[in-house]
């Protein structure tokens, strides 16, 4: 199915194709209990990052906690999607493994989803700016 997004999407002008790894609202008990496996969401995310690789797509959906290992696996080039991130002051919710813009950024993220820390907020525009200066920060150093 992988190989068949990437050939489809090829050409002049075509859009990055990435896939899904586990989701960032899961934690290694839930995680376990659901797929009844014993691998770790780190080795599983590992393993679907290769996967992605090698069927020719250009990243992956991945938490922070694992930007490090799965830039390390797939090289530099390779794009890394990174939901489950919230400012210091921003609310967990429903989300398991998650780090601040800075810290994503600085583990190497490409792309950072940031949803109900800015939707919810009292005023979204000065929540999404706050956080746009935190990346621009991080992005100077």
């Amino acid at each position: 199915m992988m190989r068949a997004a990437a050939k489809a999407a090829a050409g002049p002008g075509r859009p990055f194709v990435i896939a899904v790894t586990v989701l960032t609202s899961f934690s290694e008990d839930a995680y376990r209990a659901i797929t009844g496996t014993s691998r770790t969401i780190e080795a599983q995310v590992l393993h679907l990052a290769r996967e992605t690789k090698s069927a020719g797509l250009d990243g992956v959906v991945a938490s922070p906690h694992e930007i490090r290992a799965v830039r390390q696996a797939c090289g530099p080039d390779f794009l890394i999607v990174t939901p489950g991130v919230r400012p210091a002051d921003a609310a967990m919710n429903d989300q398991q493994r998650v780090m601040t813009p800075a810290e994503a950024i600085r583990a190497g993220a490409d792309y950072l989803v940031i949803g109900r820390p800015i939707t919810a907020a009292r005023n979204p525009v000065e929540a999404a700016q706050r956080i746009t200066a935190e990346c621009q920060m991080t992005n100077d150093q």
